[in-house]
């Protein structure tokens, strides 16, 4: 998908630099606009993995799209558990979506794309590169309303999606650890500097204002996402309508209103009656903010 295209992300686009581009595997949905970062080290402590679990488990259950990077440790217990708490997640890759890193987590990425969608600016075939990583960490963050730092020594790339996602507005929280730790000296740091501390996914929930999350989806669906939406909302009532009549009220080539009316009806916008005759399913406003 590239800027121009209507299921681009649009909390993406107001990162600087976003990608032109996105690669993807699986489905990027509206609703995943309800999302939330986990990131951390790879070298994740017993105490690290149990609250990443009980984070991505408490949010996915609760509607939120859980979004991470992939990689061993933090990211991929924070994928697993909004997998198994029956959410959608969204892996970042800094390589090609053609070429998983690492390569023990193939089965997992065909897991993701089955239930939310691999992503990548990186084309097709781009092999996995340490320079490529912290790049498309402000991918991670730019996708998601704040970002949670489980565990993350002093130099942990977690650190940089953390930087990110305060330059593009999102919040910050971090995970509180042992002063002991290697692994908690970047999280206690991040509170040290302002991050909110995480101390239990209710507190994520409360901050973001996200106690009705069900309430907040619902709505956001029966409102038009663009203006060919808004357009096809003001043609579509009670009765029955051909979709080659609705093209014509509207005059947009056929293959659009198709599949914007596809798209309108999986939202529960509209509803196909038989023939490709359609009918609101109830009222919805009409009017979009560009």
């Amino acid at each position: 998908m590239t800027w121009a295209d209507e299921s681009y992300p649009a909390r993406l686009k107001e990162i600087e630099q976003p990608p032109p581009v996105l690669y993807v595997r699986g489905t990027c949905l509206s609703e995943d606009a309800f999302s939330v970062a986990i990131v951390g080290t790879r070298g994740v402590t017993a105490y690290g993995r149990t609250l990443t679990e009980e984070i991505a488990a408490h949010l996915a259950a609760h509607g939120l799209t859980i979004i991470s990077g992939l990689a061993r440790g933090v990211d991929a217990a924070a994928h697993v558990a909004a997998l198994r708490a029956g959410g959608r997640t969204i892996a970042v890759l800094g390589s090609g979506i053609d070429r998983i890193y690492p390569p023990e987590h193939r089965s997992l990425a065909q897991e993701i794309e089955n239930s939310g969608a691999l992503v990548s600016d990186y084309p097709p075939g781009t092999a996995p590169d340490a320079a490529n990583f912290p790049p498309r960490n402000r991918i991670i963050s730019g996708l998601a309303m704040a970002v949670v730092v489980v565990e993350a020594g002093e130099t942990s790339g977690a650190l940089i999606t953390a930087q990110f996602a305060a330059e593009q507005g999102r919040e910050v929280f971090a995970v509180p650890g042992s002063v002991l730790a290697s692994q908690s000296k970047g999280t206690n740091k991040l509170i040290q500097d302002g991050a909110q501390p995480l101390l239990t996914p209710q507190d994520l929930m409360h901050a973001l204002d996200l106690s009705r999350i069900g309430d907040r989806k619902a709505a956001r669906r029966l409102i038009a996402a663009d203006e060919t939406e808004s357009r096809l909302l003001e043609v579509v009532g009670a009765e029955p309508m051909h979709v080659d009549e609705i093209r014509s009220q509207v005059n947009l080539p056929i293959e659009k209103v198709s599949a914007t009316l596809a798209l309108m009806e999986l939202k529960g916008m509209v509803r196909q009656v038989g023939g490709m005759n359609y009918v609101a399913v109830r009222e919805v406003q009409s009017g979009y903010s560009a």
